[in-house]
């Protein structure tokens, strides 16, 4: 159970996400983008989706191209419902991180959705229909910022998707009998098939480009034009700039991985992953704030002692419920009033009152610091964990 004190472990797995995406980016490229980005992975449900519906490519186009018909209307109505089914899908599923899954289920086949809820179910709805449905591309290309900072992370060992010039140049088509040597040509057959399938429109051939997200779109298709025109794969492939200026083998680039920047990234990551792990091991089960009651400083009680009020906010961040005991040390002959056992729910905080006395004839006046001793207790009543809070006692004149 984690309470807005631990936002310290929120900002701990920020960081580590960060790091993983240097990591990741400095290795090989924009993995992220082309594999595991929300964006790409509903663009391409939503393609497949289309595809099956629609056809391929070309089909596509001459659906488009063709007048209205009924078999074009079933076809495109189809689609956006399939579409749309998925976008509320999600919605849902988003805001059940929020609203328990199995109550907001009941509001929905109830058609009692709250304001808020609803809203929020067709807010992501929205996004994901427009943005996987009809931007997609757009996306990647003038909203998502990492686009534009991805080249302070590559450098020339960084796998990308590339294009072997030396032996792709000059293009040109023939058939699949020509010998390309004897007409002067180089292994692209210059089909622009690596340019059709590319999710934002770029021509790998002419280099790297800030649009690439590194998805293999390209490769794949290469790789199958290689194989119907009888030439060998890897015309466009992952590889590195210096890997292909000086002719290096697999091996030979695999070895320069491991070059400093990559090597500090990876400390660096291992080092923060190793404090969350300690820190988390060394947690304690539970938290205290300590509140002084507002409306009265001090007050002189019977028995001739001065008291002090406060109010302790327990938080049990166990699965069980637990027990607690509290002590106070800091000033001669310090009493601790409160209801004693202190039982907390699991994973729930409670506010307890306590009252701190002290003898009216020994105490100084002025603020004086006190430490709060919360004592948590197993079934047997053995302490089996302690945390300290600070205060103070005030002594009016």
């Amino acid at each position: 159970m984690l309470y807005p004190q631990d936002f310290i472990y929120l900002t701990a797995l920020l960081v580590i996400a960060a790091l993983s995406l240097f990591l990741f980016t400095a290795i090989a490229g924009r993995l992220w983008c082309g594999f595991a980005c929300p964006q790409t992975v509903y663009s391409e449900i939503f393609l497949w989706v289309e595809h099956k519906i629609e056809g391929d490519r070309s089909a596509r186009m001459r659906l488009d191209a063709g007048g209205v018909s009924a078999g074009k209307f079933l076809k495109k109505f189809c689609k956006h419902f399939i579409w749309l089914a998925i976008a509320l899908w999600t919605g849902f599923t988003f805001v059940g991180y929020f609203t328990p899954i199995q109550h907001l289920a009941l509001e929905v086949t109830h058609a009692d959705l709250g304001s808020w809820e609803m809203f929020w179910v067709f807010f992501y709805a929205f996004a994901t229909y427009g943005n996987a449905g009809f931007m997609r591309e757009q996306v990647c290309k003038y909203m998502c910022p990492y686009a534009r900072f991805q080249s302070a992370m590559f450098d020339k060992d960084t796998w990308i998707v590339t294009y072997d010039t030396q032996r792709g140049e000059p293009r040109g088509a023939r058939s699949k009998k020509a010998d390309p040597a004897a007409l002067g040509l180089g292994a692209c057959v210059d089909c622009t098939l690596c340019v059709q399938v590319c999710p934002t429109g770029i021509d790998i051939r002419q280099g790297l480009q800030y649009e690439c997200i590194g998805c293999g779109a390209c490769v794949d298709v290469c790789d199958t034009v290689m194989d119907k025109v009888g030439y060998a794969r890897g015309l466009v492939k992952y590889s590195t700039e210096h890997a292909m200026q000086n002719h290096w083998t697999k091996a030979q680039t695999l070895r320069h991985i491991f070059r400093p920047r990559v090597l500090a990234y990876t400390g660096i990551l291992l080092l923060v992953v190793l404090a969350l792990l300690t820190s988390l091991a060394l947690r304690k089960p539970f938290k205290v704030d300590v509140e002084r009651d507002r409306a009265t400083l001090a007050r002189i009680v019977s028995g001739g002692k001065i008291e002090n009020v406060y109010r302790l906010q327990i938080m049990n961040a166990a699965e069980t419920p637990m027990r607690f005991g509290i002590l106070a040390t800091g000033m001669p002959g310090l009493l601790v009033q409160v209801e004693d056992p202190i039982t907390v729910a699991a994973t729930e905080s409670r506010w307890v009152g306590v009252r701190l006395q002290v003898p009216y004839e020994g105490a100084v006046a002025g603020s004086h610091p006190i430490t709060f001793r919360l004592q948590s207790k197993d079934a047997q009543g053995q302490i089996s964990a302690e945390l300290q809070e600070k205060s103070v006692f005030i002594v009016p004149r």
